[in-house]
């Protein structure tokens, strides 16, 4: 059962506080009836068990706080006694910080000094009125003494609401007729209405039998004439008020002081909620009767009082009250497990209810919360048939589809929900007042259709037209700066970003945008100072942290290094599963020529992920490196399990097999396989050449190389290489094939593959994600078989024949070992 036990224990010292008010009002007998009345009440069941009633909760405890302290401001010798009233106005500031309705206790104390304290009656009130402006008497001075804490009271409360405008910036929250139908509705209805829910939340106290945690939409039906039969519940209501309110006023006594503070606790603490000054964004809520039910304890406990002091009654009293007591206690337990999950809190709400579009919504989130979209689609489909023009049922049933990769249904849904958006008039300033959430409709359906390259436009005209209808719709700039840099716009979406950063300098995630846009521009300064800065304004930030160090990585800079490599742990202790930390980490390390450290990263990252394209490989050239050559072939094993068509595990794959385990076969096959995805990839070709050289075919060796040149004209080590073949023919008796000039020889030789880099562009509707990881990182040892020569006997020849072989044999030799010392890095 989802019962929050910090609530219920704030709950549980209300009723304390609680029955000490009531001893004011009550003996002892009726003050804990109407406690536990209170403490019991099924009304209270979402102020308690729900988190949204926790303000409600705070409020009310300082609230009758508040009171208790003012009650004792009363000398013995009827003086005012200032600490308590200090006491009282820090109280009702507390409460007010709460919750609204928490400085509505000055009027209760108000109340309570003019007719309780000081015993004053209406009747008297207009007496002593009278006597004054006629000048037949002079204010006394307990009265004198009773406007004096009055105003005190007064001033401290107009202090209170000053401030409580200020915190929310003088401005209301944006509610739209779905919340609260009769405050966009036209006279008489609105007043109607408005005046039929007074009576409705008097029945909830009175009889909560059906409790619903949503009262907004269609729950209520409009009151649209005066004929409608509702209406003589308003007016029995106000009827019964009017009558408890004369009979308070105008008697003395103590009974008239109990209803008359009962009735202040009740109406006084509703205000806010009553749409009185302002409108609110529900119909009624049950969490809003909590501090009211206290008055309405107070009243049934009294006339219980009444009833059962007559002896007549005195048992049907006990039977009635006790019978109340049992099913309220029932009525809460049953209530609770209503709150166990949003799932069964709103469905025992369309038990109630099944005209509210906002519960058939509600019900059909919790559905997709918990990934069930087909079951979630049907409750969404209901709330727009329910409420047809609400906006968010159908961005609900687009949302749907679009998880069920259902696009076209998904557009025509969110096209549905634009068409009863309101529509801009040209050369009118648009002034509607639109919920934040509604202007989604137009980023959702942007984010979808933008995933079809040919509707680029159309998705930017999308979020231009939302900016357009609300220029501080901070999330519009965002997703358009996101579709800009798609549209390969990098300076427009500079614009868009800088625009946004504009309505909130201190999202971390905007100049984390903008430091990719800057990267987009070539401006890799420009883009770490953003880096930087969303990193001052949120240290932990994963994307900021990672693609800043790999921008310090790429460029170069050895004294950026540390920095980039602290930045790469602080990112995987953020982030222990990724392994792109661990992998960069590693290529950091191979920078730093710290091969024992690189090797313990990129075993992490393929620990975490077998199929790593470019941490196995990196791991392998690692091997290869290091002289770890027999180590690094099961890794590239792995490498070609996953990708069976990597071309440069395979060159390095081949070049092992055939230095290391003389396997020329193994190596063959696999310079092979290469020409067989690229034809003219020359570092396979050449090798493949250095296949045909250890098997001892010259002639094809020969006829690969010529080959091989035509595709890299310019490459030196292949026309050495083709001279080293073309000696070897010469000096084994072959005949010298024509066609190719001897090619000079240089004192270099490198052959590298080259380094590569992937750019993963990640956006959505979150900011944009650039991950950048390093793959591949290496230089390749250049096979060492053509350095190997062996001495064969050859057919005799002349002395001028052997002379002439033996001095190109010596030239040959000469060549060969300078490559030998190349090769080997001497």
């Amino acid at each position: 059962m989802s019962y929050h036990l910090l609530n219920t224990i704030f709950h549980a010292v209300v009723s304390v506080i609680f029955l000490k008010v009531c001893k004011l009002f009550l003996d002892n007998r009726s003050s804990v009836i109407a406690a536990l009345l209170f403490a019991v009440h099924p009304i209270h069941t979402e102020a308690v068990t729900g988190v949204v009633g926790r303000a409600e909760l705070l409020s009310s405890i300082f609230f009758l706080a508040a009171f208790l302290s003012y009650t004792k401001s009363k000398g013995p010798d009827n003086s005012i006694v200032w600490s308590p009233i200090a006491l009282t106005v820090f109280l009702v500031a507390v409460a007010t910080l709460c919750k609204e309705q928490g400085i509505t206790v000055v009027g209760i104390c108000c109340v309570y000094e003019v007719f309780v304290a000081q015993g004053y009656t209406l009747p008297l009130l207009g007496t002593a009125a009278g006597q004054f402006l006629r000048g037949k008497s002079s204010i006394p001075f307990s009265m004198l003494q009773t406007l004096i804490k009055l105003i005190v009271l007064m001033f401290s409360t107009l202090l209170l609401v000053v401030i409580r405008v200020q915190i929310i910036q003088s401005q209301l929250p944006v509610f739209t007729r779905f919340d609260n139908p009769a405050a966009v509705s036209p006279t008489p209805t609105r007043q109607l209405t408005f005046n039929y829910l007074l009576p409705v939340n008097a029945w909830l106290l009175l009889n909560p039998s059906e409790l619903c945690c949503d009262w907004t939409m269609g729950t209520i039906p409009l009151i649209e004439s005066f004929l409608d039969i509702r209406n003589l519940a308003t007016f029995a209501f106000f009827c019964f008020l009017g009558a408890l309110g004369i009979f308070s006023l105008r008697y003395p006594g103590d009974s008239s002081k109990t209803v008359l503070m009962a009735l202040c606790l009740m109406a006084l603490p509703f205000i806010p909620a009553s749409n009185l000054f302002f409108p609110v964004g529900f119909v009624v809520a049950e969490r809003v009767l909590y501090v009211p039910s206290m008055g309405f304890c107070i009243l049934v406990a009294h006339g219980w009082q009444k009833i059962s002091n007559k002896s007549v009654f005195k048992k049907l009293s006990w039977i009635c009250l006790s019978l109340v007591i049992l099913t309220h206690s029932l009525k809460t337990l049953h209530r609770n497990w209503d709150w166990e999950s949003e799932y069964t809190l709103f469905m025992s709400a369309l038990k109630v209810n099944k005209n509210n579009a906002k519960l058939w919504n509600n019900v059909g989130h919790a559905l997709e919360n918990e990934k069930n979209f087909e079951r979630a689609l049907k409750y969404f489909l209901q709330a727009t048939h329910v409420q047809p023009d609400d906006i968010g049922a159908h961005m609900n049933v687009g949302r749907t589809y679009k998880n069920l990769n259902k696009t076209r249904e998904a557009e025509e849904s969110y096209m549905m929900a634009k068409s009863l958006m309101p529509q801009i008039i040209p050369g009118k300033k648009y002034a509607a007042r639109i919920a934040p959430n509604h202007l989604n409709v137009y980023i959702n359906l942007a984010n979808l259709i933008r995933a079809n390259e040919s509707r680029l436009e159309e998705a930017d005209q999308l979020y231009r037209q939302a900016i357009s209808m609300r220029p501080d719709f901070k999330q519009a700039y965002i997703s358009r700066g996101e579709l800009l840099l798609k549209m390969n716009k990098p300076l427009k979406a500079k614009e868009a970003y800088l625009k946004a950063l504009e309505l909130d300098r201190n999202n971390a995630d905007l100049w984390y945008n903008l430091a990719i846009v800057y990267i987009e521009l070539k401006e890799p300064n420009e883009a770490l100072k953003n880096f930087n800065h969303a990193l001052e304004l949120n240290p932990k930030h994963k994307l900021a942290l990672f693609n800043s160090a790999i921008l310090m990585q790429e460029s170069g800079e050895v004294k950026l290094r540390p920095e980039a490599r602290k930045r790469l742990l602080h990112y995987v202790n953020e982030e222990p599963q990724d392994a792109n930390g661990y992998f960069n980490l590693g290529m950091l390390a191979m920078d730093d020529k710290k091969d024992s450290e690189a090797e313990i990263w990129m075993k992490k990252a393929i620990k975490l992920q077998a199929d790593f394209r470019s941490a196995l490989f990196n791991l392998a050239l690692l091997y290869s490196q290091t002289a770890k050559e027999l180590k690094a072939l099961p890794i590239l094993e792995e490498l070609l399990r996953y990708y069976p068509d990597h071309i440069k595990g395979l060159i390095l794959k081949g070049d092992i097999l055939m230095n290391q385990k003389k396997d020329i076969l193994g190596a063959k096959k696999c310079f092979e396989k290469i020409l067989e995805m690229d034809p003219n990839n020359v570092q396979g070709k050449h090798n493949l050449c250095v296949v045909y050289f250890e098997e001892k075919d010259l002639l094809k060796a020969e006829k690969c190389l010529v080959e091989t040149l035509a595709l890299a004209p310019h490459e030196e080590y292949i026309q050495r290489h083709l001279s080293i073949v073309r000696d070897k023919i010469s000096s084994s008796g072959f005949v010298e094939q024509p066609g190719f000039p001897d090619e000079k020889t240089s004192d270099e030789e490198t052959d590298k593959i080259p380094v590569e880099h992937e750019k993963e562009i990640k956006s959505e509707s979150t900011p944009a994600q650039i991950i950048k990881t390093s793959d591949n990182k290496s230089h390749s040892k250049s096979n060492k078989q053509l350095a190997k020569n062996s001495d064969k006997d050859v057919p005799h020849k002349t002395t001028k024949d052997i002379k002439e072989i033996e001095k190109k044999r010596v030239a040959a030799l000469k060549r060969l070992e300078e490559i030998e010392r190349i090769l080997n890095g001497e």
